[in-house]
């Protein structure tokens, strides 16, 4: 069984762990081939109808349904084949355990959290063996310890969670994208979501992991604020603070928003609720001061257990492609540090579209992603962190209604990737 140890620099070696129309014709939002992702430039930003007509559950939320469900059997088929075709001892005649494919790396970050607290019989930063738990944030760890009481089983609780809170995002991806188009047949956000579960990813969607319950509360909190409801939207991106680091970036994001979209002569009593995703992290920075003296006890956590010390873009870049190339690390490690560097190409050719485009909240997003995963040690992550990157499934989607030969190509590439690295997470190998 994997455990969560780290990796770590070549001058740090350790053993790998185991393993409607208009007049024209055309209708708004599209050009001669398509829908375009916006219809609109800069901060002139189109609301679609109102809040209450856009929580109604309709035809094409019942097809993003559909397709979480069939995604979802995939991923499970795949577990299933995991335990059978990888066991560990390939003589043996017992496949391991229903659950045991998913019990892997940070999982048991969060289960210790659940189960014992951050600071279990006053063990802490520099208790020998100590496992750096307090890096991760309390969003989740909290919500699977209050399932846990209906559900014994951890594990199925975690999954539970990350199931329903998939669904969730999907639908909240869905409208989001469909915020770009006036025509309701369009299929956008189908699209959207289709590229979203199948990307490289997406078994982190499945797995007892943050993604899943941090865009549950992120995206909506992005529509919410996309609809001008801004005491929605900061308790949402509140509650996504608690889960993740991320929901930081992404009230920077809703306040720029704010900012572009809101007369504040009149809705100035609103910013105090732009303001509200601040508290889970000054609470969680208390709490661990509390307990360890050490206002930076999270980003201390952060450096010892994944060397996100802060180093210059290059220097991340030099340290990544020499991990990847240098042959410093073993096969699998290697081919995932290629992976995190054409991740970070892909988010930095994203934030280049999006400043193009002139769609300053989705960069600035974009942008504070790109600089927490980019100045560490070396990249960590970057392949999980496109699951966030929700603009870019929006433009890829648009992109391949525009041009239907992406779709294909999308397909054909990504989709055996996905599998690839689905069983990579399940066998207990590192996957990003």
């Amino acid at each position: 069984m994997a455990t969560a140890t780290p990796l770590r620099p070549p001058e740090q070696p350790a053993p790998p762990p185991v393993r409607g129309r208009t007049a024209t014709g055309t209708r708004p939002g599209h050009g001669p081939s398509g829908p375009r992702w916006s219809g609109h430039r800069g901060p002139a930003f189109r609301r679609s109808g109102s809040l209450r007509s856009g929580l109604r559950p309709g035809l094409d939320d019942r097809n993003v349904l559909v397709l979480y469900v069939l995604t979802r059997v995939g991923v499970w088929t795949t577990a299933y084949c995991a335990r059978w075709f990888f066991a560990e001892d390939r003589q043996t005649r017992e496949a391991g355990t229903a659950l045991s494919s998913w019990g892997q790396w940070d999982w048991w970050h969060y289960l210790h959290i659940a189960q014992e607290g951050y600071f279990p019989d006053g063990a802490g930063p520099g208790t020998k063996g100590w496992d750096n738990r307090e890096a991760f944030f309390p969003g989740f760890p909290l919500v699977l310890r209050a399932v846990h009481v209906v559900i014994p089983d951890w594990t199925v609780a975690g999954l539970l969670i990350s199931f329903v809170s998939g669904a969730v995002a999907v639908l909240a991806l869905a409208r989001i994208a469909r915020l770009h188009v006036r025509d309701a047949g369009s299929p956008l956000g189908q699209r959207a979501v289709l590229f979203f579960l199948l990307s490289p990813c997406a078994v982190f969607l499945a797995a007892g992991y943050t993604e899943s319950l941090f865009l549950a509360l992120a995206l909506p909190a992005w529509l919410a604020a996309r609809r001008g409801a801004w005491p929605l939207a900061g308790v949402l991106a509140c509650l996504a603070t608690g889960v993740r680091v991320s929901g930081l970036f992404l009230a920077a994001a809703i306040a720029v928003h704010f900012i572009a979209a809101a007369d504040l002569r009149e809705q100035w009593r609103s910013m105090a609720w732009i303001a509200l995703p601040a508290l889970p992290a000054a609470l969680y920075t208390w709490f661990l001061h509390a307990h360890t003296g050490d206002w930076m006890a999270w980003s201390h956590a952060q450096e010892r257990g994944w060397y996100r010390d802060f180093h210059t873009p290059w220097e991340a870049w030099r340290n990544t492609w020499q991990a990847a190339f240098g042959h410093t690390q073993s096969t699998g490690y290697a081919v995932m540090f290629q992976a995190e560097l054409v991740a970070m190409v892909v988010g930095l050719v994203l934030l280049g579209v999006l400043l193009r485009r002139l769609k300053w909240p989705e960069a600035v997003y974009t942008a504070l992603s790109l600089w927490a995963l980019g100045t560490s040690y070396w990249y960590t992550s970057v392949p999980r962190a496109t699951l966030l990157w929700w603009p870019m499934w929006v433009m890829l989607a648009a992109w391949s209604l525009r041009r239907p030969w992406v779709r294909g190509a999308y397909l054909c590439v990504v989709a055996p990737l996905s599998t690839v690295l689905a069983l990579t997470f399940l066998t207990g190998r590192w996957a990003g």
